[in-house]
């Protein structure tokens, strides 16, 4: 039986969403929800519709999981918890000093309502967390680094979008190769966040914007920007989409570690992404889980749920004896 999905909203990762379902043969797009007047948004898949935002809970009984597909700065913070009440959920909420917080406002309203969630899904957090999660559990004696890029922040582009003044933007996070190498050979280095990445902002200004303004609240922005070194530049509306137009990514988790009586053997654990389109991967991610947390709710189980909570044999269609023959 389909998992059926709905898709609340239609950007970039709403797009994604719905390719990643024409990959699944157990999944079907049931309806796709927008803040936008409905009229105005085509998407790929025939016979579905595009519906307002303010008519999902027409939808109660016809979607199994509701993808929210907004943006961590101020949609899914009040999204998750208010879509939590009518349905499974599944959410990439990306600001990391933020999550325990939104767990518990998501878990109450999931519990409460008879509902699952999962938040934080994707590839960071998401796979990277589960990937440092295993390297700590099976290298107890070392040190975690993870470094982004080079490629485009979805989430901290879109912070700067919602900055007033700015028309478009994009934003590259760029690992310090330095630092970098430094992991790599072992040597376990002290980093500070500064030390690891250079954040590289293009911005668009809407006519008659203050670049200074814009430049400050950028680089002064909280749990996005403030702790890094920042480079902004500003560019022509044309530059941004000759150039800047496509949504790359990838990124490094690394754990270096002991092991021995006197912890005299080192290792390095190291896992990578190269990805030509962050969100189409992030969404491939998305949709694996949104799988997964179908089969628990009908288990029974319910409430909140991280990407640690869930086996890795959830995400597949396959069956436990088929992943037994093929992958084990």
């Amino acid at each position: 039986m389909s998992t059926r999905i709905g898709i609340m909203g239609y950007g970039n990762l709403g797009r994604g969403v719905e390719c990643a379902i024409k990959q699944n043969d157990d999944m079907e797009l049931v309806a796709v929800f927008t803040r936008r007047n409905p009229s105005t948004v085509k998407i790929l898949t025939d016979g579905v519709k595009v519906y307002s935002a303010s008519e999902v809970q027409d939808f109660k009984d016809k979607i199994d999981v509701l993808i929210l597909c907004g943006g961590s700065a101020t949609d899914l913070p009040v999204q998750t918890p208010e879509y939590a009440k009518y349905f499974n959920v599944v959410d990439s909420f990306d600001t990391h000093a933020d999550i325990p917080q939104h767990f518990e406002k998501v878990n109450k309203s999931a519990t409460e309502s008879d509902h699952i969630a999962l938040i934080s899904c994707g590839w960071d957090p998401g796979l990277f967390s589960v990937n440092r999660l295993y390297a700590n559990c099976i290298l107890p004696e070392g040190k975690d680094y993870t470094f982004w890029g080079k490629g485009v922040s979805q989430g901290h582009s879109d912070a700067i979008r919602r900055i007033e003044g700015v028309k478009d933007a994009r934003q590259y996070t760029i690992p310090k190769e330095d630092a970098l190498e430094a992991v790599r050979s072992g040597k376990n280095p002290e980093l500070t966040t500064r030390e690891k990445h250079l954040r590289e902002c293009f911005v668009v200004l809407e006519p008659g914007a203050d670049a200074d303004r814009v430049t400050h609240e950028i680089k002064t922005m909280k749990n996005y920007f403030d702790e890094y070194d920042t480079v902004v530049h500003f560019i022509p509306e044309e530059e941004l989409m000759e150039h800047h137009s496509g949504i790359p990514h990838g990124g490094f988790v690394i754990r270096s570690g002991a092991t021995g009586w006197n912890k005299e053997n080192r290792h390095i654990i190291e896992y990578k992404l190269t990805l030509d389109s962050n969100p189409e991967f992030t969404t491939s991610a998305i949709i694996a889980y949104a799988r997964a947390i179908h089969r628990m709710y009908k288990e029974g189980q319910r409430g909140c749920k991280a990407v640690f909570d869930i086996a890795p044999s959830y995400l597949s269609p396959l069956s436990g004896e088929e992943l037994r023959r093929t992958m084990l």
